[in-house]
């Protein structure tokens, strides 16, 4: 899901579930140096875009444009014409703004027919009548020969785990956007606007972000079942049941369980302050985790994980297990990657997704 350099093996699972190759340590807290990225080379051909020409040259009347991150601040001079994305659902940006990059990572995780590309993306790109961007197979770290190749103006990465050496070897090719604080944590609106703004959409995506909270709002209101109930989004290994892990709401799939009308459990309120998207308690310490109502976790469509849950004289005494009210996100499956919210797998999955927490609902108190 997030392709990079190899996490160790409980990292991977922490950032997509099950057996997906991730992005750079997640772990890697970000230093804050005074790095500035000038425009690239020249381009040889543009990115294909939906824009008109008067639209366009309110865009590059928008230039130059400074944006701040982890590494210091890049300063774009140009509007880009050949975007290149690196890691999780960057590329989903300027294709919801009509604009096909010129490469993107290739998805190793949720991508049901194995050509590389997430369904909801595979739609967009039918729909823009683009050509299909170089794919970087990210799954060894990030390919920057593939980045290279498409001769980028801009690369996109404000949802990543770059490393400092990452970042400025990437930066050799062109200016680099990366996350705001720390890895992993930037939320979908950040992700959005910072995206947006470094190809001079910024009014755009402002926009996307107001339609999507509208979606996100209205999808939600079809759920009632879920308002007053608290959940938990996990990750438990069945084959070590001494600790459970769970997100934090400095990862978008915590934060978008609050924004659907659930309640947040108090142990990840009692880490508010955490910078890490991932944090884990004993299971001896389960009575922190008295008030889950419903746990969100990657598993199959068996049964076996809750059985196992169940089985478990510790975890079973948490509400959520010990009701059944355990969503299962079937591992490497496309709804299981859109269980990470991004600008175009809500409009695919999200109804999908809620259905399955308002079921788990029902089984609650």
């Amino acid at each position: 899901m997030f392709p990079s350099r190899p996490l160790t093996r409980v990292a991977t699972l922490m950032l997509v579930g099950v057996l997906a190759a991730c992005g750079a340590s997640s772990e890697n807290t970000a230093s804050t140096g005074a790095a500035e990225a000038t425009s690239g080379g020249a381009a040889t051909a543009p990115s294909t875009t939906a824009s008109g020409s008067s639209s366009a040259k309110s865009e590059a009347a928008a230039f130059p444009v400074t944006i701040k991150h982890a590494f210091g601040e890049t300063t774009i001079a140009a509007k880009p014409e050949r975007v290149a994305t690196v890691a999780w659902a960057n590329h989903e940006v300027p294709l919801a703004l009509g604009v096909v990059p010129a490469g993107m990572a290739k998805a190793t995780w949720g991508d049901d027919d194995g050509d590389g590309i997430l369904p909801w993306v595979e739609d967009k790109l039918t729909e823009l009548g683009g050509e299909t961007p170089a794919l970087f197979d990210e799954t060894d770290g990030i390919d920057f020969e593939g980045v290279a190749n498409t001769n980028p103006d801009v690369i996109l990465a404000s949802y990543s785990g770059l490393s400092q050496e990452d970042y400025d070897q990437l930066s050799e090719i062109a200016p680099v956007v990366a996350y705001p604080e720390t890895a992993w944590t930037t939320s979908m609106d950040e992700m959005i606007t910072m995206n947006a703004e470094a190809i001079g959409m910024k009014g755009e995506g402002e926009q996307l972000v107001a339609d999507l909270t509208t979606q996100v709002t209205a999808s939600a209101a079809e759920h009632p079942a879920l308002q007053g109930k608290t959940a938990l989004f996990a990750w438990v290994d069945p084959k070590d049941m001494s600790k459970i892990g769970y997100y934090t709401t400095g990862d978008p799939r915590a934060a978008l369980l609050e924004q659907v009308g659930l309640d947040t459990a108090q142990v990840v309120k009692d880490n508010a302050d955490a910078t890490n998207f991932f944090q884990e308690i004993s299971a001896e310490e389960v009575d922190k985790l008295a008030d889950v109502d419903i746990i969100v976790t990657y598993g199959d469509d068996t049964g076996e994980l809750l059985k196992t849950l169940q089985g478990n004289d510790l975890l079973a005494t948490i509400p959520a297990v010990k009701n059944g009210a355990v969503v299962s996100l079937v591992d490497n499956t496309p709804l299981a990657a859109a269980a990470n919210p991004s600008p175009l797998d809500i409009p695919w999955g999200l109804n999908d997704y809620l259905d399955l927490l308002d079921a788990a609902a029902a089984k609650a108190p």
